[in-house]
């Protein structure tokens, strides 16, 4: 110990000072040499340290879960909207060198896709459902049949008229899945038709009221309205109704026959040949020198003409080639004929009439 007033006198050992050892904690420990006597190591004295302050719970952190124990992700409404539930480590994070790992998506993406899946499964059970109570109305018309005659439900018309409807005509249940679509288009074009002859007849009209000499296109405008409309019906349209109902080979040259024949009607009327009736390209260019209110008219009328001649092309090629594919031929078509006209009630009446009269007669001869 340096003495005061002196210069400090520094110890031989300076991890022997008193002042050292009674700082530190186990100071008896390391003070004693178990080589310099027998005597047994003092007993170790804790030092009196006070503990640490509590830690409030709010900034304790959060405990790590092991890799054993099991996560709880909670339910889906206890999870703050706009976050996603925790994931396995890394999950939604890239890799090394910024290369794409696995990436999670917010809630509200998940839940779109699972709206839109859920639709699209219910738009295909809407669609099974169609298509097995149509098969089941099949099914009923097949079993009623025999016993029950259908009641001819077009042209819908009301109650009270005195002119009763004259074909039966469902195309979900008689025409299979595969060309309603066909079939559908192909009534589509016969309505298009007719409005556009309808059209046809006002603009003759109109023509005529500004050119008193086109009296006879004025007439013929009425003609092909009021015969076009039945026959193209009852001539093109139910034969191809017919065809793709029951697979008649003979149906289908009927139809082919006619439509072709209609095709180049449709044609006609397009072009708009003077006097003929029909409100075409070449009428419409010589009424836009006289009148433009009737020429634009006339106009309307052509650009109708030409939609139903192209799309009428356009279905008659489909329908064809729909026709090529199911294996069908002329001499099929030859036999359904035989087989429909000897089947025929009335045809075998007739014959069976002309047979007996022909026997009378043979009988009577001197």
């Amino acid at each position: 110990m340096a003495q005061r007033g002196g210069p400090a006198v520094l110890p031989d050992n300076p991890f022997q000072d008193p002042a050292a050892l009674q700082t530190r904690p186990g100071a008896v420990l390391d003070g004693y040499n178990p080589f310099e006597s027998d005597a047994p190591p003092p007993p170790f004295q804790t030092p009196s340290v006070a503990p640490p302050p509590p830690v409030p719970a709010a900034a304790q952190p959060p405990r790590k879960a092991s890799p054993t124990e099991p996560r709880n992700y909670g339910s889906y409404g206890s999870q703050v909207r706009g976050e996603a539930p925790p994931g396995p480590a890394g999950w939604g994070d890239t890799g090394a060198g910024g290369s794409p790992g696995f990436v999670s998506r917010p809630p509200q993406a998940s839940a779109a896709a699972a709206t839109a899946e859920l639709l699209k499964r219910q738009e295909e059970l809407n669609r099974k459902a169609e298509e097995l109570d149509r098969r089941e109305r099949e099914l009923q018309n097949a079993a009623l049949g025999s016993s029950q005659t259908r009641l001819n439900n077009w042209p819908p018309l009301p109650s009270f008229c005195p002119v009763k409807p004259c074909f039966y005509q469902d195309i979900p249940v008689e025409i299979p899945a595969d060309f309603q679509k066909t079939v559908t288009t192909m009534y589509y074009l016969w309505m298009a038709s007719t409005i556009a002859l309808f059209l046809n007849f006002l603009s003759s009209l109109a023509w005529f009221c500004v050119d008193p000499s086109s009296g006879s296109g004025f007439g013929l405008s009425i003609l092909w309205a009021l015969l076009y409309t039945p026959c193209s019906f009852v001539c093109w349209y139910r034969p191809m109704y017919k065809a793709f109902r029951s697979d008649s080979s003979f149906n289908f040259f009927v139809f082919f026959f006619v439509f072709f024949a209609q095709n180049v009607m449709y044609v006609l009327q397009a072009i708009g040949i003077p006097n003929w009736g029909f409100s075409g390209w070449i009428l419409s260019l010589i009424a836009l020198r006289t009148n433009t209110g009737v020429a634009v008219m006339m106009i309307l009328v052509s650009l109708s003409f030409t939609a139903v001649a192209v799309l009428g092309i356009i279905m008659l090629k489909k329908i064809h080639s729909l026709y090529r594919r199911t294996g069908a031929s002329f001499q099929k078509a030859q036999e359904e004929f035989a087989a429909g006209v000897f089947s025929n009630q009335a045809v075998r009446t007739a014959a069976a009439n002309a047979a007996a009269g022909a026997a009378t007669n043979a009988f009577r001869a001197p």
